[in-house]
């Protein structure tokens, strides 16, 4: 685990990388990966030989070392003190964890040592086949999935390969109707129909965070912006989407569908979560 120091997800301990690298986004029209993910120019990205979204580097023993720090954790009494975030920078989802199993290995440890609080974060239905060790956990797990629209055709013009509204949607219903903690992540958020999207969301999640390519990427846009996501923006006609109130008519439509309780907003809404 790595110790978090202020930054974006300011109320948690530490963040766990079971990889880093991507491999959701191979070459497409914007080049590699998602446009607007801000890790491909970071340094881990930026020195690597390869294009961000074309390699993937496994930490086989993240596992191991991770059970050995939660068992320090458990004999200083400390454990429910740790608010973990897995992943915040490379999903634990990957294509690789079908056979690698990494992020199966750090649940599995979760669950003989439980924190305070566990979230993962992930844009893929891959994650369904952990359910019942994500039960195991009960309270001490969120689960949080990356659900930018409810548009699979703005989807496919944006992140075209990533997977499908549908399947992550169905995803969210099956983790959600087994009694696991649910959090809709639309983020950043891309052009939608509110109406339609919070119909969607009211029955899938326990509550729903709204973030924006303004709001959630550190430099009020400007990093948004330097990524290429104005323009792409353009090119497809989503021009009226940005802009940094976009999220306003979503935000408020969520708002009367599932109530304020369950309708938070950008770096407040990940960090208050508990």
């Amino acid at each position: 685990m790595n110790r978090q120091k202020g930054g974006f997800l300011n109320t948690f301990t530490h963040t766990l990388q079971p990889y880093t690298g991507c491999t959701f986004g191979q070459r497409t029209l914007h080049g590699q990966g998602c446009p607007y993910c801000y890790v491909r120019k970071l340094p881990v990205a930026l020195f690597k030989a390869r294009e961000w979204g074309s390699w993937l580097d496994a930490k086989v023993n993240v596992a191991a070392v991770l059970r050995k720090e939660l068992q320090n954790h458990e004999r200083k009494g400390t454990l429910k003190n740790l608010r973990i975030f897995m992943s915040s920078a490379t999903d634990p989802y990957q294509g690789a964890e079908i056979n690698m199993e990494l992020t199966k290995s750090c649940l599995e440890a979760f669950k003989d040592y439980p924190p305070g609080l566990l979230v993962v974060q992930t844009r893929s239905p891959l994650i369904i086949r952990d359910i019942a060790l994500l039960k195991e956990l009960r309270e001490h797990v969120w689960v949080s999935v990356t659900l930018e629209t409810n548009n699979d055709d703005v989807r496919k013009n944006i992140t075209p390969t990533s997977p499908t509204v549908h399947s992550r949607l169905n995803a969210m219903r099956i983790l959600h109707e087994a009694g696991i903690r649910v959090q809709a992540a639309v983020s950043p958020m891309l052009p939608n129909d509110p109406i339609e999207f919070a119909d969607m969301l009211d029955q899938a999640c326990s509550r729903v965070v709204v973030d924006t390519l303004f709001h959630g990427d550190g430099a009020n846009g400007k990093r948004s912006e330097s990524l290429g996501m104005k323009h792409l923006f353009e090119q497809y006609g989503y021009q009226s989407w940005y802009h940094p109130e976009a999220h306003g008519t979503l935000l408020a439509v969520l708002q009367r569908k599932l109530g304020n309780s369950r309708v938070v907003f950008s770096q407040e809404g990940f960090n208050t979560i508990h």
